[in-house]
């Protein structure tokens, strides 16, 4: 089974599948302590992202839907990922049957308005082309993440602990209103 990996373009961003080229940039992303504060604490070892990114190029081609490289205008690297995924991370059917949202950004694009554009973009397309229940797991002291997730319909559906750290598990029904 083959399946093409849609681009979205918004005004400043593209979104595209991950290319063997991004590698490098995706491993120095996951490897920056500013971005896995919030997610696991700890820098990801080359190898932890090796597994990610193929991981994610193998989601579209199961599911039809995946992670996209995001992408600023006239910036030759990969700036951030954002997507949706089926994590099964046995926190509950009310949360494992549905595929889980993600979004990442290198800190140099942080506070510039790229990640809810991003998110945004992403959302649209998936209320478009697969549709449904969503959901995603924040840290609840990730006051920017849980900005853009309620921005895009998402409630809290409870707060637990995940791998020894809080977690906040939200649902987005569908679109917002």
């Amino acid at each position: 089974m083959s399946r093409t990996i849609p681009t979205i373009n918004t005004s400043r961003l593209t979104l595209r599948g991950m290319r063997a080229e991004d590698f490098n940039r995706f491993a120095e992303i996951w490897a920056m302590p500013e971005v896995v504060e919030h997610i696991n604490g700890a820098p990801w070892p080359r190898s932890k992202a090796w597994a990610a990114f193929l991981r994610h190029a193998g989601h579209w081609q199961i599911t039809g839907f995946g992670q996209w490289a995001i992408h600023r205008h006239r910036e030759p690297d990969m700036s951030g990922q954002v997507g949706f995924f089926y994590a099964k991370r046995d926190l509950g059917e009310d949360f494992d049957a549905y595929p889980e949202a993600g979004w990442v950004l290198a800190p140099e694009a942080h506070g510039q308005g790229f990640g809810i554009e991003a998110v945004r973009a992403a959302h649209d397309w998936f209320d478009r082309v697969v549709t449904g229940q969503l959901v995603c797991m924040i840290a609840p002291e990730h006051e920017a993440s849980l900005r853009i997730a309620e921005a895009v319909g998402y409630e809290l559906l409870r707060d637990t602990e995940y791998e020894g750290s809080a977690a906040r598990l939200m649902v987005r029904k569908g679109p917002p209103q």
